[in-house]
C-alpha cells in the first residue's frame, strides 16, 4: 500500500514538475545583427565615417607638409586637431545612438516573438547543448518587417 501512494506521489509530482516548466526560447544574436538590415546598414554607415575621418587625416598630413612656418604649423595643427576630435565625436555619438536602436529594437522583437511562441525566455544560444527552441530567423523576420 504504502509503494502504490509512494507511486501516486511521485507521479503527481513528476506532472507538477512538467507544468511548471519554462519554455525556453534561444538565438544565434551574431546572425541577428549580421542579417538585420538596419543594424547592417547601420554598421556600413559608421565604417564609411571613419573612413572618412581618416582620408581626413591624410588630406591634413599632406597639407602640413606643405606649411614652411613653425608658427602657421602650430596653428594649423591646433585647428585640425579640434576639427579631427570634433569629427571623432559626432562619429562616436552616431555610432552610440544607433547600437541604442539596434538594442531596443532587438529586445521588442524578442518579446514579440517570446510572447507570440509563448515562451518565458529567449537567452543567447552559444551556450545551449540541447533543448529549447530556436527563434533566430523569427527574430530577424519581425526586425526586417519593421519599418
Amino acid at each position: 500500500m504504502k509503494k502504490i501512494i509512494l507511486t501516486a506521489l511521485l507521479i503527481m509530482f513528476s506532472f507538477n514538475l512538467n507544468a511548471n516548466a519554462a519554455t525556453i526560447g534561444y538565438a544565434d544574436f551574431q546572425k541577428v545583427l549580421t542579417d538585420y538590415t538596419f543594424a547592417r546598414n547601420a554598421y556600413k554607415d559608421i565604417d564609411n565615417k571613419l573612413s572618412e575621418l581618416q582620408q581626413y587625416a591624410i588630406d591634413k598630413d599632406k597639407q602640413y607638409k606643405n606649411i614652411e612656418s613653425p608658427i602657421q604649423k602650430k596653428t594649423f595643427e591646433d585647428q585640425t586637431q579640434k576639427e579631427f576630435q570634433a569629427r571623432e565625436e559626432r562619429i562616436y555619438n552616431l555610432k552610440n545612438q544607433k547600437e541604442e536602436v539596434i538594442r531596443n529594437n532587438i529586445l521588442n522583437a524578442c518579446k514579440s516573438v517570446a510572447a507570440a511562441k509563448k515562451l518565458d525566455a529567449i537567452v543567447d544560444g552559444g551556450i545551449i547543448y540541447a533543448g529549447g527552441v530556436d527563434v533566430t530567423n523569427d527574430i530577424i523576420q519581425y526586425l526586417n518587417a519593421q519599418k
